[in-house]
């Protein structure tokens, strides 16, 4: 059952939140994956969306606003056997997160990017997030946002995410079997979703993304790019999908695409990396340390 991935700490987030349809599409994944629970990370930084460390029972990481993509991205590098997955909210994200997010394309570290998208900055009250359209005005703002916004699978597409995927809190199977595809991509994955916050948001509700969203693999889309010239061709074709966006809005997988990871780039340049999990070593034995450092501290003295 998804409660064995599941604490016993205190959901507050507002009742109908879609953040549940999240923590519940998640831990179906974990669940269906079959991955034990000790070999999960799951990072999140500042915001409702980042609560979501607390509720699953993985090993879990409260970080830095906007941090938590760069925090997870330190773990997976540092113990590759982890199943890495970050959350964040779209103001964590795509505000003070943006140059953690673009950065992270040129790495290509193997992990889940999980991004809570509704529009508002709902743990301080709603103010307008990067991703409010220009000239909406929910009912916590006393006046439109007059600033255009940032999209993040356009973004992630120019940045380099070799797997990009749009979903829905409300639709649990379908973001369910989202996680999943990104989870088994073997590099950067980014799973944008639609989460309608229902205290601060009264604009991009439920009933605005139920008119609007359609499936893309539904609708014949085919994300796989086999090689890089079709990459390149279908990149083409994913960027203009992805401005997309009004009476039609597209959500399931943009592009995926297999590229050498980052770990597999540092195995070139690291001869023991990987080949020994320097995080999972034991540091003494009775008493002693293991590993002898003093000649490393004597050549930085």
């Amino acid at each position: 059952m998804p409660n064995t991935y599941r604490t016993n700490v205190e959901i507050d987030w507002c009742p109908g939140c879609g953040d549940f349809g999240i923590l519940n599409a998640l831990t179906l994944a974990l669940q269906e994956l079959k991955i034990p629970n000790e070999k999960v990370a799951l990072t999140g930084g500042i915001g409702c969306s980042s609560k979501i460390p607390h509720y699953v029972n993985v090993y879990a990481y409260h970080t830095l606003h906007g941090r938590s993509l760069a925090q997870a991205q330190a773990i997976k590098i540092a113990n590759p056997e982890l199943e890495v997955i970050a959350a964040a909210g779209d103001g964590d994200a795509l505000g003070i997160g943006t140059q953690h997010f673009v950065a992270a394309g040129r790495r290509n570290v193997d992990l889940t990017y999980l991004i809570f998208d509704n529009g508002v900055y709902g743990l301080t009250k709603g103010q307008a997030s990067p991703t409010l359209p220009y000239g909406e005005s929910p009912k916590s703002l006393q006046v439109e946002n007059i600033k255009d916004p940032v999209n993040p699978i356009f973004l992630a597409l120019a940045s380099g995410y070799t797997f990009v995927a749009r979903s829905y809190s409300y639709n649990i199977k379908h973001l369910k079997d989202t996680i999943i595809r990104a989870i088994k991509h073997k590099g950067l994955a980014l799973v944008d979703i639609m989460q309608p916050c229902v205290t601060y948001n009264n604009i991009n509700t439920k009933e605005y993304y139920d008119a609007r969203l359609y499936d893309l693999q539904k609708e014949g889309w085919d994300p796989v790019a086999k090689n890089e010239d079709e990459y390149k061709q279908k990149l083409g074709q994913a960027t203009i999908k992805s401005l997309e966006w009004g009476d039609k809005i597209p959500m399931g997988v943009f592009i995926e695409y297999q590229k050498e990871t980052y770990d597999e780039r540092l195995s070139r340049l690291l001869m023991n990396y990987k080949s020994k999990n320097f995080v999972t070593l034991p540091i003494h034995e009775n008493g002693k340390p293991v590993n002898d450092i003093t000649p490393l501290i004597e050549e930085l003295i």
